[in-house]
């Protein structure tokens, strides 16, 4: 990150990065690319006593930020989750903790406790970002049926769906053009969770199908069928997270890449010292430094409530997805035969990058929504 941290955000951000590295260093990822949980018992948990989970929640409910932007925080976190790998659906138990919080009333005050203390785990069904206030790919339909709700469809991919004890599911409400978000429990009758194989060695994903989920309108999060700007919020903090991570990755793979330049020689020479590689190297040192700006002013747009902010998460999502995946492919290259082998570190980075471009809308479909976002505006004026 490009920000100029205070002393408490550097003192969360070296906690965090003292705590990844003592609980998940590179041997470990390696170990728990066959775990059915992606992280180890506990883990989760210790991380919640860190603040992991509480920084979009309101201070009533037992959050607070440390600097009073609570996004920023959350994207250091984030970036040091992704200079390290390190596993945890960090992004959507947060995007769980923000909804509840913000818009789910004392209904939902004992799961919102749970999830702040790390004894729960959380995730969400969200779909994909369409034009600012209608999600797009949303698959799961629900409507309302005596005192309660009824879900059918299927949800994909969602992360942690296996672990998480409740899911955030946004699905569109039967016969309208509007959406709800009901928080589904994981032994909800006709709920199923199906495995998905994933690129990234710590993050599980799985296929929910829903079939006739009986649940009690206590369950619906917001107001039911006019829920577009709060999911619009959900998504916009889910992007801006995603790139913050994205970022982490990139710049640990580019400087292995470059401290290796500088330690490899060939016919007498520093790899470094080669024209070529000097030309690649800027070219990624631009990216990756444009990566970090963009990523850093659309967080800041996010966290408030800017005008600009879709446009500009978008913008950012659309941006590293393409230049990230470039920079860490252009680095397992650098690194030669030794950058495709299991024992080397890099593809951790390329793994975290690679899925992150695809999560949440991949960098077409966002530049698509920048553009829908420019002709709304024209309406508009």
């Amino acid at each position: 990150m490009l920000l100029e941290l205070t002393p408490d955000q550097e003192v969360f951000r070296e906690a965090t990065a003292r705590f990844l590295a003592d609980r998940v260093p590179p041997d470990v990822i390696r170990r728990l690319r066959d775990d059915p949980a992606g992280f180890p018992s506990g883990y989760w948990s210790a991380g919640a006593e860190l603040g992991w989970t509480s920084l979009l929640t309101r201070e009533e409910h037992g959050g607070g930020s440390i600097s009073g932007s609570p996004l920023v925080d959350l994207s250091i976190l984030a970036h040091e989750f992704g200079a390290r790998a390190a596993p945890g659906p960090l992004a959507a138990a947060n995007v769980v903790a923000l909804a509840l919080s913000a818009w789910g009333g004392d209904a939902h005050a004992e799961t919102l406790d749970a999830v702040l203390s790390g004894m729960s785990l959380a995730t969400c069904a969200l779909g994909e970002p369409g034009v600012p206030g209608e999600p797009a790919g949303v698959t799961v339909q629900v409507r309302a049926d005596g005192g309660g709700v009824v879900l059918d469809g299927t949800a994909r991919p969602v992360e942690s769906a296996a672990r998480a004890a409740h899911i955030l599911v946004t699905a569109r409400v039967a016969g309208t053009a509007g959406f709800a978000q009901v928080l589904v429990p994981a032994d909800a009758a006709g709920m199923t969770v199906t495995p998905m194989r994933s690129a990234d060695l710590t993050r599980r994903f799985g296929v929910v199908q829903f079939e006739g989920v009986r649940l009690p309108a206590a369950a619906v999060v917001g107001e039911f069928g006019e829920v577009g700007e709060q999911v619009e919020r959900q998504f916009q903090a889910a992007l801006a997270l995603s790139c913050a991570e994205s970022v982490g990755a990139m710049q640990t793979a580019f400087d292995l890449t470059v401290k290796w330049a500088f330690e490899r020689y060939s016919f007498g020479r520093p790899l470094a010292s080669y024209q070529e590689l000097k030309h690649r190297f800027a070219d990624m040192k631009m990216w990756l430094e444009a990566s970090h700006a963009i990523t850093d002013r659309a967080t800041a747009a996010v966290d408030a409530g800017a005008p600009e902010a879709a446009e500009l998460v978008s913008a950012a999502k659309a941006y590293i997805g393409d230049y990230g995946a470039e920079l860490v492919q252009d680095c397992v290259q650098i690194h030669g035969g030794i950058g495709m082998t299991f024992e080397h570190d890099l593809h951790f980075y390329l793994r975290r990058v690679t899925l992150n471009r695809a999560l949440h809308g991949n960098p077409a479909s966002h530049r698509a929504r920048v553009t829908g976002i420019f002709e709304n505006l024209k309406e508009l004026a």
